[in-house]
C-alpha cells in the first residue's frame, strides 16, 4: 500500500503542482540530500537540451528557490520548476525504482511524444 503523497503548491498560476514524486522518489531524495550534507534544500527540476532525443531532464538540488520559479510542497520537500519547463513538465511523475534491473528515477511524462531506450531524454 503506497503512503498518501501531500502536495501544497507554494505560488503557481497553475492548476495543481507540475511535477509529482512517488513516496519512494521523495524517500531516496532526502536520503541522497541527508547522505550529501544538503538537509533542508529543495529539489530542482528542470529541462536542458539534450540526449538522444533532444530534451533531457535535470534534476539537482538547490537551497533557495528563484524569483521566476513555480514552487511545490511534498512531503516536507520543496521542488523548484523555472517557468521555461512547466510547459514540459507540466503533470509529470517522477518513480524511484531499485530492483535487480535497474535502479533509478523513471520519469512518467504526459508531454513527451517520444523518449530514448534509457527513460532520461524525451521529445
Amino acid at each position: 500500500m503506497e503512503k498518501e503523497i501531500k502536495t501544497t503548491e507554494k505560488q503557481s498560476p497553475h492548476q495543481g503542482p507540475v511535477a509529482t514524486l512517488t513516496p519512494s522518489a521523495v524517500e531516496k531524495v532526502k536520503s541522497m540530500m541527508a547522505k550529501e550534507g544538503k538537509s533542508g534544500f529543495g529539489l530542482r527540476v528542470g529541462v536542458v537540451t539534450g540526449g538522444c532525443a533532444g530534451l533531457s531532464y535535470d534534476l539537482r538540488f538547490q537551497k533557495t528557490a528563484y524569483a521566476n520559479d513555480v514552487v511545490s510542497e511534498q512531503d516536507d520537500l520543496n521542488i523548484f520548476v523555472n517557468e521555461e519547463s512547466v510547459a514540459f513538465l507540466k503533470g509529470i511523475k517522477i518513480d524511484y525504482i531499485d530492483s535487480l534491473k535497474e535502479s533509478g528515477f523513471k520519469y512518467h511524462n504526459p508531454n513527451a511524444q517520444s523518449s530514448c531506450g534509457c527513460g532520461t531524454s524525451f521529445s
